[in-house]
């Protein structure tokens, strides 16, 4: 591997002024903010929640914002995952050397705290940029140029991130996970049984026509990276109908779609970030009277009318279950939004469930056009 990466530092989001992104991470989320930066036509944020850091680059400068760059994306999104790496300018190089772009060379920045050397390099998920950043030695509240706002963080709702979900074009999968793997050092996490690398798994639509192939990408042992999962339609699905397809027509590419949150408790997320006004995919009537849903729900040792009323899903067996619940999009424009996840023994991403997200989406999108 040319670079491998040690653990998630934070992810960067590339906003226009007056976008809410920051505020509703707060007031929905219960992010708080840890440090921030105004320079040269950038407001940059840093707010955190447990080990979850989001970086909200505000604005448009004539310079690019530190840590990161200003990708000229048509559309507000999740633009950059910063990874803390053992040696940032070998990385760059060893990077380059496999074709990679570095679009940023290795910088170095210094405060009273110590110093960190920083470098971005191109991904080949459409406008994702990634960081890798050399802080071993870095004693400070978050980042050189950054001024701390808290320097104590109280427990949130959100622990950490779960996982990262990527939407590719049709086809592409098995190229990224190459890629991810020769330059990062992810492996192939199977999430069934005899799954093939390059095929993935694949869960079909309930019409029969077409469906989502999933990867599922675990970095090495011993780091602290959340799973990387690659989604990407099957052939025969009609745009209409799934979510993969339509965030790469909202976003006008592959990008980052979803981050996973875990959350030690969903019932109780879920009812703050509601009483706080977010708002949440409601899963299909049906879904709560699935054969054996009840007995599943019950077997995991939640009652299934809560589980009805909050709108959380559950998947699992053999006494190992996930819970999880997602938002509408964070965006106007459709391209990001949030999966809250609580785990009992699971380690998978509830593949059961992708049919009641896939019909969500659709009665949503129905409910869209007739307003």
């Amino acid at each position: 591997m040319a670079a491998p990466a040690r653990r998630l530092c934070h992810i960067a989001f590339h906003v226009p002024p007056g976008q809410t992104l920051a505020r509703d991470l707060q007031r929905l989320f219960g992010f708080q903010p840890m440090a921030v930066r105004e320079a040269n036509g950038w407001r940059q944020l840093a707010l955190r929640s447990g080990d979850a850091v989001f970086l909200v680059n505000e604005g448009s400068g004539s310079r690019e914002p530190l840590y990161s760059l200003d990708p000229c994306h048509a559309m507000p999104s999740a633009t950059n995952l910063c990874f803390d790496v053992a040696d940032a300018g070998g990385s760059a190089r060893a990077l380059q050397v496999r074709g990679c772009c570095v679009l940023v060379p290795p910088v170095s920045v210094r405060d009273a705290e110590g110093a960190v050397t920083y470098t971005v390099v191109s991904s080949p998920v459409g406008n994702l940029s990634l960081t890798l950043l050399e802080r071993a030695n870095y004693r400070g509240h978050f980042l050189p140029g950054f001024q701390p706002l808290s320097s104590k963080i109280g427990p949130g709702w959100i622990s950490h991130v779960d996982h990262l979900t990527l939407a590719c074009t049709r086809g592409s999968s098995p190229a990224l996970m190459r890629w991810f793997h020769d330059c990062l050092g992810f492996y192939h996490l199977p999430l069934s049984p005899g799954e093939v690398p390059d095929l993935g798994f694949e869960v079909t639509a309930a019409s029969g026509r077409g469906g989502l192939r999933l990867t599922a990408l675990q970095s090495s042992a011993g780091s602290a990276i959340p799973t990387l999962l690659l989604a990407e339609s099957l052939p025969g699905a009609a745009k209409s109908q799934d979510q993969v397809e339509q965030f790469l027509a909202h976003h006008r590419g592959p990008g980052l779609q979803h981050v996973g949150l875990y959350t030690p408790n969903i019932m109780e997320a879920t009812e703050k970030v509601t009483l706080a006004g977010g708002q949440f995919l409601t899963p299909p009537e049906a879904y709560y009277q699935l054969p054996d849903k009840e007995r599943q729900i019950l077997a995991a040792g939640h009652e299934p009318s809560q589980l009805a009323q909050q709108g959380i899903l559950l998947d699992g067996s053999k006494g190992q279950f996930l819970l999880q619940i997602f938002t509408k999009s964070l965006f106007a424009e459709d391209t990001f939004f949030l999966e809250l996840i609580q785990r009992q023994g699971a380690t998978g991403f509830g593949q059961g469930n992708i049919q009641a997200l896939w019909q969500s989406v659709k009665e949503q999108a129905a409910r869209s056009k007739e307003a």
